[in-house]
């Protein structure tokens, strides 16, 4: 045991001072997530303009009095900064046109009459070119205001022809037409699912966790080929000490590389991981199934230049396949092997810890990490060595 700590300490020291590994490990992601920050920060705190909505509706006519105050009450819900002027179906599209209108909505006369018999009727929409997000909602929730009232009107009349009580049939088309049961909440995202800024955060930190690693298993390469390798051996220290002391500083590395990326980038994208055991948890099983990968590469790969082309085809693969730039999905059977790609169990974790799950909640993602370390080690044994212990 002292053998294996001194081979690793020196080892770790020697990787610190290697300017690469500071490279891959810290500044090579924090520098993508700086940039993603400056790129998509815009998006996500998305601004939503007042709308002015001209409104052309018979004085008369009590339904399309009730589609303006739906419209007019949506004013001061959430972000939502709505005007409505009542105008004339000709000052309606003019406002649109001159653009001092987002929106013209134009209700016929007879609206309210044809809604109750379930005749056909339409609803102008004049859409300007400059209307905005502020705008679709406006359309979104007119639309569904309608939708609802056809139904109700249909409703009614099939109640009619079924016989139903005049008496009856007066509550009854006032209950299905009198208006829409809506109400505007702001969004989240759901459990186990990172937000945009969350996501690209864990996604790089997973991505360069499989870089990191590789430096210290990899290093048997290196020793081999500077002659540090056949010192080790020629003294009374056992072959898999060495070959342990290597793995140990991969684990090391990626657990101290992975955290410092995910606090520092939770701090940048003001994103929140959630319970500290179980974000460690996910880290440190992420680190070993990466440091498996490395043990098979290095019993393939004759010289350290091959390990590195390895190593990045690997990493890249399997980042890219995990979700580390964007979100993947896919169907049939090329999902369930996308499922067991431990930066995707990474990324799943984090979105359980992320949303309130702690120790108890991850053990899934926790099974196909450990799971991946397990396969890689054993195909590991089981692949011919032509790398370094060859």
């Amino acid at each position: 045991m002292r053998q294996l700590l001194a081979l690793t300490a020196a080892d770790l020291l020697q990787r610190v001072r290697d300017k690469s590994v500071i490279i891959f490990a810290l500044v090579v992601p924090m520098a993508l997530m700086t940039v993603f920050n400056l790129v998509f920060s815009a998006t996500e705190d998305l601004e939503i303009e007042p709308v002015t909505v001209a409104v052309s509706a018979p004085a008369g006519d009590d339904m399309a009095q009730v589609l303006t105050s739906v419209v007019r009450d949506l004013d001061g819900t959430d972000e939502l900064d709505v005007t409505v002027h009542e105008v004339g179906a000709a000052a309606g599209r003019a406002e649109v046109e001159d653009g001092d209108a987002a929106i013209a909505l134009l209700v016929p006369d007879g609206f309210g009459r044809s809604a109750q018999m379930g005749e056909p009727v339409t609803v102008e929409a004049v859409r300007g070119d400059e209307a905005g997000i502020g705008a679709d909602i406006v359309l979104s929730v007119v639309d569904g205001l309608l939708g609802q009232i056809g139904s109700g009107a249909l409703t009614a009349r099939a109640a009619l022809a079924e016989g139903v009580a005049p008496d009856e049939l007066e509550a009854l088309v006032e209950e299905a037409t009198s208006g829409p049961a809506y109400d505007l909440v702001q969004g989240r995202a759901a459990d186990e699912q990172l937000d945009s800024g969350a996501a690209l955060v864990a996604g790089q930190a997973g991505l360069f966790l499989l870089f990191t690693v590789s430096f210290g298993v990899t290093g048997l390469l290196v020793d081999r080929e500077s002659g540090t390798l056949a010192r080790l051996r020629s003294m009374p220290i056992p072959g898999w000490v060495v070959v342990a002391s290597k793995a140990l500083v991969s684990f090391v590395l990626g657990v101290v590389a992975t955290g410092v990326l995910l606090t520092l980038g939770g701090y940048l994208f003001d994103a929140d991981f959630g319970s500290l055991p179980a974000v460690a948890a996910l880290v440190v099983c992420a680190a070993a199934a990466g440091t498996s990968v490395m043990f098979l590469i290095v019993r393939v790969a004759r010289t350290s230049e091959q390990a590195g082309i390895a190593t990045s085809i690997v990493a890249l693969v399997l980042g890219i396949g995990g979700g580390a730039f964007f979100p993947v999905s896919a169907t049939g059977p090329l999902s369930g092997v996308l499922d067991l790609n431990p930066v995707a169990a990474l990324l799943r974790g984090l979105g359980t810890t992320s949303g309130g799950g702690g120790l108890g909640d991850i053990g899934v993602p926790v099974a196909i990490m450990l799971g991946f370390g397990a396969v890689m080690l054993a195909v590991s044994r089981l692949v011919p060595d032509r790398g370094v212990l060859s």
